[in-house]
Parts: C-alpha cells; sequence; structure tokens
C-alpha cells in the first residue's frame, strides 16, 4: 500500500468575500504517493492544488472520497494527532510560521508540545538545524533572518517533529532567486539523503523539474502525471491549459515550430544549450 493514498476526494468550501460556495475546488482526485518519492504537484491558481496539500495531514476533510495516511484515515478524529506527526506542512509566508523569537526555541516549540523530553528536545532541534544548514543561527533572533533563512527554519520546525513526509504549499513564492535556491537545495538533500518524503506544490517549472514525478493539476482534477520528461514534453496540452513549461522547453518548441528538428524537449538551461551546440555542429 502506498505511503498516502488519495480516493476520489472531493472537497467544496464557501467563498470568504463572494458568500457563494465553491463547488469542488478538489473533484474527484486519486492519487498515490510512495514513501521517498519527491512529486511536485504543480497548475495555475485555483486550481485545487493547495486544498490538495491540505488534506495531506488533515487540516481539512474530504466531503468525499477517502485520504489514507500510512494506513490511517485523516477522517477520523481519533487518528489526527498520529496523521500530523507522519506529515508536515510548511505553508506559503514563513513569518506566519515562527513563534518564537529566537532560532531554536522556535524550532522546539513543536516536539515540546508533544511532550518530547528535554534532552530528545535538544537533540532533535540539533539535527533539524544541521539538516537545514541553520544550525550557526540558532541563537539568533528569527525576524532578522533572510527570507530563505526564516523558510529554513520553518522546514526545520517540521522536522524537529521527526515527520516521514513535509508537504510544502508553495514555500518559494515569496522568496527571491537566493533564498528560492536555499529552500529547494534544502529540500533535495532531505529527500535523497533523508529519504524523507516529499510533496511541493510549486508555479515554479524549473522546481518541478527536480522532481521524480509531477502531477499536473486543473479545476480541481488530475490533469497530467509522470515524470518531468514525460509532463514537461506535452508542450501543446499544457499550453492548452493556460499552463507554463520550462523557459528551455518552451524555447525548443518554437524552434519546432520553425523547422528547426529536435528529437526531444529539454528540461533544463544546461541541456538546452547543449541540444542547441548539437544542432548547430
Amino acid at each position: 500500500m502506498s505511503f498516502i493514498s488519495i480516493r476520489d476526494l472531493c472537497f467544496s468550501y464557501d467563498d470568504a468575500e463572494e458568500g457563494k460556495p465553491i463547488i469542488n475546488a478538489v473533484d474527484g482526485v486519486s492519487l498515490d504517493i510512495e514513501k521517498g518519492e519527491f512529486v511536485a504537484v504543480i497548475g495555475h491558481n485555483g486550481c485545487g492544488k493547495s486544498t490538495l496539500a491540505k488534506h495531506l495531514n488533515a487540516m481539512l476533510l474530504p466531503d468525499s472520497g477517502k485520504v489514507i495516511v500510512d494506513g490511517d484515515d485523516t477522517s477520523v478524529e481519533e487518528k489526527t494527532f498520529d496523521i500530523r506527526e507522519k506529515v508536515g506542512l510548511v505553508l506559503q509566508n514563513p513569518d506566519n510560521q515562527l513563534v518564537a523569537s529566537i532560532v531554536e526555541e522556535d524550532v522546539a516549540f513543536g516536539p515540546e508540545n508533544l511532550g518530547v523530553e528535554p534532552a530528545e528536545i535538544r537533540r532533535r532541534v540539533d539535527d533539524a538545524l544541521k539538516a537545514v544548514d541553520m544550525y550557526d543561527y540558532r541563537e539568533h533572533e528569527s525576524h532578522k533572518l533572510s527570507g530563505g533563512q526564516k523558510q529554513r527554519v520553518a522546514i526545520a520546525g517540521i522536522l524537529a517533529i521527526q515527520p516521514q513526509c513535509i508537504v510544502l504549499d508553495e514555500p518559494t513564492a515569496m522568496l527571491d532567486p537566493s533564498g528560492r535556491e536555499e529552500v529547494i537545495s534544502t529540500l533535495l538533500k532531505l529527500n535523497r539523503e533523508k529519504k524523507i518524503t516529499v510533496v511541493l506544490i510549486t508555479h515554479f517549472m524549473d522546481e518541478a523539474v527536480l522532481a521524480d514525478r509531477v502531477v499536473v493539476m486543473d479545476s480541481g482534477k488530475i490533469l497530467l502525471q509522470g515524470t518531468p520528461d514525460e509532463v514537461f514534453s506535452q508542450v501543446e496540452l499544457l499550453k492548452k491549459h493556460r499552463l507554463d513549461v520550462p523557459q528551455s522547453a518552451e524555447l525548443v518548441f518554437r524552434l519546432r515550430g520553425c523547422g528547426v528538428k529536435f528529437d526531444r524537449i529539454p528540461l533544463t538551461q544546461a541541456d538546452c544549450v547543449a541540444m542547441l551546440e548539437e544542432a548547430m555542429r
């Protein structure tokens, strides 16, 4: 059985501004996520990807369908605590997630609330900060950190709970390029070295190409899923649904339209440059 199994998930909610229900913000989604996998979920604003993310640790509960996390049904209230220990959720704005004025105190907040022994909390805090390369900042004031550093501290706070999976809802949306690189490098390290399952909600295609699998959402449904190569080779389909593709894929797609022959779509700048050099030769 998959670590996370989603079956026919539907969810609707009220629009706070209009006072009208939004029917099927997530509409019949079925998806399996394996242990140790890095999954990127992409789609334009309002497609349902953030709503999906909040179902993975029982922040939201299905109107119909099921979300099963490591054998536990998110709709069973008695299992909520266990599920949130297994799946940590990192949101978009790091300032909304930091609860203490000092970095190490913020990271300790989660395990303290779980009733973990002080000596074990100390070990977890140190390990978590080292994992995100923020150990040297453990005594710094949280509000004086850069955006990328704050987001890494937020990730460390989740790691201190020792989850098996981290779900991140557009964690780099409010960061500059340097901050984005810091956060994505941290996620790759946690996934590759510590085998932590990562589910990344993003609208940056250059982040999505780094995942093991890309899930494309549109109008509350899954439009497409597969490896980055499989998904981003379908440029016409993605454009039809008003979705972006990596810049290198966009360039080669347009050159194909001008008659230049390429046998595949590149995902990275380096791959694109190599292909162009080969074509010129």
